[in-house]
């Protein structure tokens, strides 16, 4: 009989407010190991919400959010630090260190969050994940020297540097045109089947989704509607959840 699937985050009827607002309502949601998760919904939903939650960078009002079976909430600051080591992060806007070069970016998480100290085995890493995202000829740019899409992969290159289990990647196609969308979407897909890293993804693109997607779950009013595939969903008799796909 074939093994089931490790559950890397468990989320069990989360529930987020802010000011009295209801923004997350009983989320219930399962991710399996180098599994590729899409969250769908409209703007002020609450998806970057559920990543901050997954994080630790916000604790949740009522419910449970696990994450490699570590309940979120009752981590001391010791333990989240460790656990966010095994999670990457890709934020909206890169969120690039603008007075560092680009080697000096890559350099930064090994030295911080991994505390290596061979220069050697420094720069292998940052040459070698440059090289995979095809970026290899900018290691001593500085950030504002890259195009936009130059530096969504530097900012991929930097969270992959550091081998994370599990990536959150908030809008990683936002701001970016169609070509250069899709070339991004493609490389995420590239590094999360090389690297075997277990993906959430929050986006509007409905392109990137087809694309990344493995699963795709939908938020409406504060929780999941529907999950499925983007086949699944795009044909589906639900008129809310077929007007993402149109």
């Amino acid at each position: 009989m074939k093994a089931e699937t490790e559950t890397v985050i468990e989320i069990k009827n989360l529930e987020k407010s802010f000011n009295g607002n209801l923004v997350l309502s009983g989320i219930n949601l399962s991710v399996k190991k180098g599994e590729s998760l899409v969250i769908l919904g409209r703007s002020g939903e609450g998806k970057s919400v559920t990543l901050k939650c997954i994080t630790g960078l916000l604790l949740p009002d009522a419910g449970s959010v696990k994450v490699f079976d570590n309940e979120i909430a009752e981590l001391d600051v010791e333990s989240l630090k460790n656990l966010r080591c095994r999670m990457g992060y890709l934020f909206q806007g890169s969120a690039l260190y603008d007075s560092m070069t680009v080697r000096e970016n890559l350099a930064f998480p090994l030295k911080r969050i991994l505390k290596i100290k061979d220069h050697r085995e420094i720069e292998k890493r940052c040459v070698q994940v440059l090289q995979e995202v095809g970026l290899q000829d900018t290691i001593d740019k500085m950030p504002s020297e890259l195009s936009g899409g130059m530096r969504k992969r530097m900012a991929l290159a930097r969270t992959l540097v550091v081998r994370p289990e599990i990536i959150l990647y908030d809008e990683p196609t936002t701001g970016l045109d169609i070509i250069t969308s899709k070339e991004i979407s493609q490389l995420i897909l590239k590094m999360q089947k090389q690297y075997q890293t277990t993906s959430v993804i929050v986006t509007h693109d409905i392109p990137c989704t087809k694309i990344i997607a493995d699963r795709i779950v939908v938020m409406n009013n504060g929780t999941y509607t529907a999950t499925g595939s983007f086949e699944e969903l795009e044909n589906s008799d639900d008129e809310f959840i077929r007007s993402f796909f149109n």
